[in-house]
């Protein structure tokens, strides 16, 4: 397949008939809902020498009194989310200069509902070598500018005081999300500058606030991308590779975008982490973005022919 190597497409098995609803429309298209459901900030903590495993270490809000099933589907929901964090792998190293990135990924629930995790990957404000941590923001809202916006606030207010972040996301969480075309306005107290006000506008369409196309117009070929758009529809297996995160994450949710009205009802995961890059040996269809540190493993996988 020709293309630049930022990003490519494998895929494979035979044509089937898609399996999208036309005129579907996604319940997280929907206003008046929560911002989101949780931030939390997952942290690398030491397990060996070179070695570090990602764990949870901050939560917002704390969850009490749930019935048994909310709890169970809560512990699975944070157990996962730290693996998605980190998708690179345990092998980290303590550092001082570390460009944050942007990037998202998607948990898919037993009766096929969605929920989309919003990351910033940064490092925290402090002297000498430290790790990257990254502050998540779990949804079922789809709406990638509007996040990244927040997650440019939390990021700034993080390299003051995570004392600061929770104020901001406490008002951000009672604020309901706006209809297309409306503009919800957040106050925010920040030490040594005084009150700010942040203006959250959503996009009048609806259906264009949740993809960035241009990572993907930018890499690939107009040619390479028909070729994606008609593997996709016949429902074939999409295999992305890229190495940066962000880049990863973009361009496999476009390609997901350009179905419209139709939807990917197979397993979707942006972005792999590496202990369940046998993803790529189900023989399901399926589109899933994966680093290109991991491409020899993924070759080594028995995938069909």
């Amino acid at each position: 397949t020709e293309g630049k190597d930022e990003a490519s497409a494998a895929e494979n098995t035979p044509p089937r008939v898609p399996q999208g609803k036309l005129g579907e429309r996604s319940s997280i298209l929907c206003s008046g809902q929560f911002f989101f459901e949780y931030l939390v900030v997952v942290s690398l903590k030491k397990v060996s020498e070179g070695r570090y495993e990602p764990k949870i270490s901050y939560q917002f809000p704390k969850r009490e009194n749930l019935l048994k099933g909310q709890r169970e589907e809560e512990e699975r929901l944070l157990k996962a989310i730290p693996l998605f964090c980190f998708p690179d792998g345990n092998n980290w190293a303590p550092v001082t200069e570390f460009t944050s990135e942007t990037f998202s990924f998607v948990l898919t629930n037993v009766d096929g509902s969605r929920k989309i995790g919003y990351c910033r990957r940064l490092l925290p404000s402090g002297r000498g070598v430290r790790l990257p941590e990254v502050f998540c923001i779990i949804s079922c809202l789809g709406c990638f500018g509007l996040f990244s916006k927040i997650l440019d606030e939390v990021e700034k207010r993080r390299q003051i005081s995570m004392a600061v972040i929770y104020p901001f996301m406490q008002g951000l969480r009672e604020s309901p999300f706006p209809a297309p075309g409306k503009t919800v306005t957040i106050k925010s107290f920040i030490p040594e500058s005084g009150t700010e006000l942040i203006e959250l506008t959503r996009p009048v369409d609806a259906h264009l606030e949740h993809v960035e196309f241009q990572a993907l117009l930018q890499r690939l070929s107009p040619h390479l991308i028909l070729h994606i758009f008609a593997s996709a529809v016949l429902e074939r297996r999409l295999i992305f590779l890229a190495q940066e995160l962000s880049v990863l994450s973009q361009c496999i949710h476009a390609v997901a975008a350009l179905l419209y009205p139709f939807s990917w009802a197979h397993t979707y995961i942006p972005v792999v982490p590496e202990c369940l890059l046998d993803t790529v040996c189900c023989p399901t269809p399926f589109m899933v973005g994966i680093q290109l540190r991991h491409l020899e493993r993924v070759l080594e996988q028995p995938m069909e022919e």
